[in-house]
Protein backbone atom coordinates (compact mmCIF):
# COMPACT_ATOMS: atom_id res chain seq x y z
CA UNK A 1 0.00 0.00 0.00
CA UNK A 2 1.08 3.72 -0.69
CA UNK A 3 2.32 5.43 2.15
CA UNK A 4 0.98 9.29 2.31
CA UNK A 5 3.71 11.31 2.51
CA UNK A 6 3.83 15.62 4.01
CA UNK A 7 6.10 17.49 2.92
CA UNK A 8 6.30 20.70 4.86
CA UNK A 9 7.94 23.50 3.46
CA UNK A 10 8.00 27.46 4.39
CA UNK A 11 8.48 28.15 7.94
CA UNK A 12 8.64 31.32 9.99
CA UNK A 13 12.01 32.97 9.05
CA UNK A 14 13.22 34.73 6.42
CA UNK A 15 14.22 31.83 4.35
CA UNK A 16 10.40 31.00 3.43
CA UNK A 17 10.60 31.06 -0.41
CA UNK A 18 13.61 29.19 -0.46
CA UNK A 19 11.59 26.01 1.73
CA UNK A 20 8.89 26.46 -0.59
CA UNK A 21 11.53 25.89 -3.82
CA UNK A 22 12.93 22.88 -1.59
CA UNK A 23 9.27 21.21 -0.95
CA UNK A 24 8.30 21.72 -4.48
CA UNK A 25 11.21 20.05 -5.53
CA UNK A 26 10.77 17.02 -3.26
CA UNK A 27 6.95 16.59 -4.76
CA UNK A 28 7.92 16.56 -8.10
CA UNK A 29 10.54 13.69 -7.73
CA UNK A 30 8.45 11.60 -5.02
CA UNK A 31 8.20 8.05 -6.18
CA UNK A 32 4.10 8.18 -6.94
CA UNK A 33 4.19 4.14 -7.32
CA UNK A 34 5.82 3.86 -3.59
CA UNK A 35 3.90 7.45 -2.12
CA UNK A 36 1.32 9.70 -2.26
CA UNK A 37 2.67 13.20 -1.49
CA UNK A 38 1.00 16.14 -0.31
CA UNK A 39 2.47 19.42 0.11
CA UNK A 40 1.70 21.05 3.36
CA UNK A 41 2.40 24.98 3.73
CA UNK A 42 3.36 26.18 7.01
CA UNK A 43 3.07 29.69 7.78
CA UNK A 44 2.66 31.61 11.19
CA UNK A 45 -0.85 32.14 10.88
CA UNK A 46 -1.91 28.77 9.33
CA UNK A 47 -0.78 25.34 8.38
CA UNK A 48 -3.14 24.01 5.24
CA UNK A 49 -2.83 21.71 2.10
CA UNK A 50 -3.12 23.61 -1.09
CA UNK A 51 -4.55 21.95 -3.81
CA UNK A 52 -4.08 22.32 -7.27
CA UNK A 53 -6.85 24.77 -7.82
CA UNK A 54 -5.78 27.00 -4.91
CA UNK A 55 -8.00 25.52 -2.20
CA UNK A 56 -6.66 26.04 1.48
CA UNK A 57 -7.50 22.67 3.62
CA UNK A 58 -6.71 23.43 7.01
CA UNK A 59 -4.14 21.13 8.82
CA UNK A 60 -5.46 20.01 12.22
CA UNK A 61 -2.72 20.51 14.58
CA UNK A 62 -4.18 18.17 17.10
CA UNK A 63 -2.99 15.15 14.95
CA UNK A 64 -1.38 16.40 11.70
CA UNK A 65 -4.32 15.49 9.70
CA UNK A 66 -6.15 17.11 6.83
CA UNK A 67 -9.81 16.59 5.94
CA UNK A 68 -10.44 16.18 1.93
CA UNK A 69 -13.58 15.63 0.29
CA UNK A 70 -15.25 14.37 3.58
CA UNK A 71 -12.02 11.90 4.22
CA UNK A 72 -9.33 12.12 6.98
CA UNK A 73 -6.46 12.26 5.31
CA UNK A 74 -3.13 11.46 7.68
CA UNK A 75 0.76 10.40 7.19
CA UNK A 76 2.87 7.71 7.62
CA UNK A 77 6.01 10.36 7.46
CA UNK A 78 6.36 13.87 6.99
CA UNK A 79 9.61 14.56 4.57
CA UNK A 80 10.69 18.12 6.25
CA UNK A 81 11.69 20.91 3.17
CA UNK A 82 11.39 23.54 6.02
CA UNK A 83 14.51 26.01 6.74
CA UNK A 84 15.12 27.80 9.51
CA UNK A 85 12.45 28.18 12.76
CA UNK A 86 10.36 26.06 13.13
CA UNK A 87 11.38 23.14 10.90
CA UNK A 88 14.99 23.37 11.43
CA UNK A 89 15.19 24.31 15.45
CA UNK A 90 13.73 21.32 16.87
CA UNK A 91 10.23 22.78 17.06
CA UNK A 92 8.57 20.73 14.50
CA UNK A 93 10.36 17.41 15.44
CA UNK A 94 9.44 17.96 18.84
CA UNK A 95 5.78 18.02 17.64
CA UNK A 96 5.96 15.06 15.39
CA UNK A 97 7.73 12.97 18.07
CA UNK A 98 4.85 14.04 20.30
CA UNK A 99 2.58 12.83 17.67
CA UNK A 100 4.59 9.85 16.80
CA UNK A 101 4.70 10.55 13.17
CA UNK A 102 7.82 9.69 11.75
CA UNK A 103 10.16 12.67 9.95
CA UNK A 104 12.83 12.90 7.43
CA UNK A 105 15.52 15.34 9.54
CA UNK A 106 17.28 14.60 12.98
CA UNK A 107 15.95 14.55 16.24
CA UNK A 108 14.84 17.86 18.47
CA UNK A 109 17.75 17.75 20.46
CA UNK A 110 20.33 17.67 17.41
CA UNK A 111 18.13 20.36 15.57
CA UNK A 112 17.85 22.77 17.95
CA UNK A 113 21.75 22.10 18.81
CA UNK A 114 23.03 22.28 15.58
CA UNK A 115 20.45 25.19 14.66
CA UNK A 116 22.39 27.45 17.60
CA UNK A 117 25.99 28.19 16.55
CA UNK A 118 27.22 28.72 19.60
CA UNK A 119 26.11 25.79 21.43
CA UNK A 120 27.36 23.64 18.67
CA UNK A 121 30.85 25.22 19.27
CA UNK A 122 30.43 24.81 22.49
CA UNK A 123 29.46 21.00 22.10
CA UNK A 124 32.65 20.20 19.70
CA UNK A 125 35.14 21.87 21.68
CA UNK A 126 35.98 19.28 23.70
CA UNK A 127 36.78 16.86 20.68
CA UNK A 128 39.46 19.58 19.68
CA UNK A 129 37.48 20.56 16.23
CA UNK A 130 39.01 23.48 14.92
CA UNK A 131 36.86 26.55 14.48
CA UNK A 132 37.27 30.15 14.44
CA UNK A 133 37.68 32.44 17.49
CA UNK A 134 33.97 34.23 17.94
CA UNK A 135 32.53 36.63 20.64
CA UNK A 136 28.98 36.36 21.68
CA UNK A 137 26.91 39.30 22.24
CA UNK A 138 22.92 39.13 23.02
CA UNK A 139 20.50 41.70 22.33
CA UNK A 140 20.52 44.64 25.05
CA UNK A 141 24.45 44.36 25.99
CA UNK A 142 26.69 47.16 26.20
CA UNK A 143 28.89 46.81 22.55
CA UNK A 144 32.77 47.21 23.17
CA UNK A 145 33.92 47.72 19.84
CA UNK A 146 37.28 47.52 21.43
CA UNK A 147 37.04 44.47 23.45
CA UNK A 148 35.30 42.87 19.79
CA UNK A 149 38.19 43.63 17.49
CA UNK A 150 40.78 42.38 20.08
CA UNK A 151 39.83 39.24 20.36
CA UNK A 152 38.87 38.42 16.96
CA UNK A 153 40.64 40.57 14.99
CA UNK A 154 39.57 42.18 11.43
CA UNK A 155 38.21 41.81 9.24
CA UNK A 156 35.45 39.23 10.72
CA UNK A 157 32.34 38.02 10.63
CA UNK A 158 28.97 39.50 12.33
CA UNK A 159 26.45 36.76 12.29
CA UNK A 160 23.27 35.84 13.52
CA UNK A 161 23.43 32.93 15.57
CA UNK A 162 20.48 31.14 14.74
CA UNK A 163 19.72 31.78 10.69
CA UNK A 164 21.04 30.28 7.48
CA UNK A 165 21.29 30.92 3.92
CA UNK A 166 23.54 34.07 4.96
CA UNK A 167 20.91 35.97 6.57
CA UNK A 168 21.88 38.37 8.86
CA UNK A 169 25.50 38.02 8.36
CA UNK A 170 28.53 40.69 7.36
CA UNK A 171 32.30 41.17 6.62
CA UNK A 172 33.38 43.95 8.83
CA UNK A 173 36.72 45.53 7.59
CA UNK A 174 36.69 48.73 9.72
CA UNK A 175 36.02 48.90 13.72
CA UNK A 176 33.41 51.30 12.73
CA UNK A 177 31.32 49.03 10.83
CA UNK A 178 30.80 47.04 13.98
CA UNK A 179 27.69 48.72 15.10
CA UNK A 180 25.97 48.44 11.20
CA UNK A 181 26.61 45.15 11.44
CA UNK A 182 25.69 44.25 14.51
CA UNK A 183 22.59 46.15 13.77
CA UNK A 184 22.02 43.91 11.01
CA UNK A 185 22.13 40.58 12.29
CA UNK A 186 19.92 41.59 15.61
CA UNK A 187 17.05 41.95 12.41
CA UNK A 188 17.36 37.88 12.31
CA UNK A 189 18.19 36.64 15.75
CA UNK A 190 18.74 38.35 19.05
CA UNK A 191 21.73 36.81 20.12
CA UNK A 192 24.93 37.03 17.57
CA UNK A 193 28.11 35.55 17.21
CA UNK A 194 31.15 37.35 15.84
CA UNK A 195 33.80 35.47 14.40
CA UNK A 196 37.70 35.76 12.97
CA UNK A 197 38.24 35.85 9.18
CA UNK A 198 39.52 32.59 8.22
CA UNK A 199 41.36 32.90 4.53
CA UNK A 200 41.41 29.45 2.84
CA UNK A 201 39.94 27.07 0.58
CA UNK A 202 36.45 26.49 1.74
CA UNK A 203 34.22 23.22 1.62
CA UNK A 204 30.90 21.98 2.06
CA UNK A 205 30.73 18.28 2.60
CA UNK A 206 27.18 16.21 2.72
CA UNK A 207 26.66 13.56 5.34
CA UNK A 208 23.43 11.40 4.95
CA UNK A 209 22.43 8.40 5.87
CA UNK A 210 21.63 6.10 2.45
CA UNK A 211 20.05 2.66 2.67
CA UNK A 212 21.04 2.15 6.50
CA UNK A 213 24.24 3.55 6.12
CA UNK A 214 25.91 7.13 7.23
CA UNK A 215 27.48 8.17 3.30
CA UNK A 216 30.20 11.03 2.96
CA UNK A 217 28.93 12.66 -0.37
CA UNK A 218 31.33 13.95 -2.62
CA UNK A 219 32.68 17.42 -1.52
CA UNK A 220 32.12 20.35 -2.85
CA UNK A 221 33.97 23.78 -3.62
CA UNK A 222 32.61 27.21 -2.65
CA UNK A 223 34.34 29.95 -4.88
CA UNK A 224 31.90 32.71 -4.28
CA UNK A 225 32.33 36.18 -6.97
CA UNK A 226 31.12 37.97 -3.58
CA UNK A 227 33.34 38.73 -0.57
CA UNK A 228 32.19 35.54 0.21
CA UNK A 229 29.22 33.30 0.18
CA UNK A 230 26.80 35.20 0.55
CA UNK A 231 22.98 35.09 -0.10
CA UNK A 232 23.48 36.17 -3.54
CA UNK A 233 26.87 34.05 -4.11
CA UNK A 234 24.40 30.55 -2.70
CA UNK A 235 21.34 31.82 -4.81
CA UNK A 236 21.70 34.18 -7.72
CA UNK A 237 24.62 32.43 -9.40
CA UNK A 238 27.09 34.51 -7.91
CA UNK A 239 29.51 31.50 -7.09
CA UNK A 240 31.10 28.57 -8.08
CA UNK A 241 29.84 25.09 -6.57
CA UNK A 242 32.73 22.84 -8.03
CA UNK A 243 32.09 18.71 -7.41
CA UNK A 244 34.34 16.79 -6.59
CA UNK A 245 36.45 20.15 -5.05
CA UNK A 246 40.24 20.79 -6.36
CA UNK A 247 42.01 19.36 -2.93
CA UNK A 248 44.42 17.32 -2.05
CA UNK A 249 43.86 13.60 -1.09
CA UNK A 250 44.81 14.56 2.03
CA UNK A 251 42.23 16.86 2.88
CA UNK A 252 39.68 15.25 1.16
CA UNK A 253 40.39 12.27 3.49
CA UNK A 254 40.84 14.50 6.45
CA UNK A 255 37.42 16.37 6.03
CA UNK A 256 35.66 13.92 4.88
CA UNK A 257 37.09 11.56 8.19
CA UNK A 258 35.62 15.00 10.22
CA UNK A 259 32.35 15.62 9.03
CA UNK A 260 31.44 11.82 9.36
CA UNK A 261 32.36 12.16 12.76
CA UNK A 262 30.70 15.45 13.73
CA UNK A 263 27.70 13.48 12.19
CA UNK A 264 27.64 10.57 14.29
CA UNK A 265 29.54 12.11 17.32
CA UNK A 266 26.05 14.65 17.36
CA UNK A 267 23.70 11.65 17.02
CA UNK A 268 22.56 12.96 13.56
CA UNK A 269 20.10 11.10 11.29
CA UNK A 270 18.71 12.17 8.09
CA UNK A 271 21.09 14.67 5.76
CA UNK A 272 23.46 17.44 7.37
CA UNK A 273 25.51 19.55 5.05
CA UNK A 274 28.68 20.59 6.75
CA UNK A 275 31.02 23.40 5.99
CA UNK A 276 34.79 23.96 6.33
CA UNK A 277 37.42 26.32 5.61
CA UNK A 278 40.85 25.05 4.81
CA UNK A 279 43.62 27.11 6.34
CA UNK A 280 46.90 25.77 6.17
CA UNK A 281 45.63 22.13 5.03
CA UNK A 282 43.46 21.81 8.50
CA UNK A 283 39.58 21.93 8.39
CA UNK A 284 38.21 24.70 10.42
CA UNK A 285 34.37 23.75 10.92
CA UNK A 286 32.03 26.88 10.35
CA UNK A 287 28.53 25.29 10.81
CA UNK A 288 26.40 22.40 10.57
CA UNK A 289 22.92 22.60 8.84
CA UNK A 290 20.75 20.00 9.33
CA UNK A 291 17.49 21.02 6.73
CA UNK A 292 19.90 22.11 3.50
CA UNK A 293 18.55 22.89 0.49
CA UNK A 294 16.80 20.33 -1.88
CA UNK A 295 15.99 22.27 -5.01
CA UNK A 296 18.21 21.01 -8.15
CA UNK A 297 20.68 23.89 -7.72
CA UNK A 298 21.39 23.36 -4.37
CA UNK A 299 24.59 21.44 -3.08
CA UNK A 300 23.54 18.94 -1.47
CA UNK A 301 21.06 17.35 -4.63
CA UNK A 302 24.24 18.38 -6.70
CA UNK A 303 26.35 16.23 -4.24
CA UNK A 304 24.37 12.91 -4.95
CA UNK A 305 24.39 13.29 -8.41
CA UNK A 306 27.87 13.05 -8.31
CA UNK A 307 27.56 10.21 -5.72
CA UNK A 308 24.79 8.57 -8.39
CA UNK A 309 22.01 9.39 -6.25
CA UNK A 310 19.12 10.21 -8.51
CA UNK A 311 16.73 12.89 -6.67
CA UNK A 312 13.98 10.31 -6.61
CA UNK A 313 16.49 7.92 -4.41
CA UNK A 314 17.54 10.31 -2.60
CA UNK A 315 14.45 11.62 -1.36
CA UNK A 316 13.02 7.91 -1.18
CA UNK A 317 15.71 6.92 1.44
CA UNK A 318 15.43 10.17 3.48
CA UNK A 319 11.42 8.99 4.19
CA UNK A 320 12.48 5.06 4.18
CA UNK A 321 15.05 5.79 7.12
CA UNK A 322 12.84 7.83 8.46
CA UNK A 323 10.32 5.26 8.91
CA UNK A 324 12.54 2.22 9.39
Amino acid sequence: MKKNIAIIMGGYSSEYEISIKSGNVVYKYLDRKKYNPYRIIVQKEKWFYPNNEGQEFPVDKSDFSVALNGEKIQFDCVFNAVHGTPGEDGLLQAYFELLNIPQTSCSQYQAALTFNKRDLLSVLKPYNILCATSYYINKGDAIDEDAIVEKVGLPCFVKANRAGSSYGISKVYKKEELNAAIDNAFTEDDEIIIETFLDGTEVSVGVITYNNEVTVLPITEIVSENDFFDFEAKYLGKSQEITPARISKEQHESVAKLAKFIYEVLGLTGYSRSEFIFVDSEPYLLEVNTTPGLTEESILPKQAKAAGISLEALFGSAIEEAMR
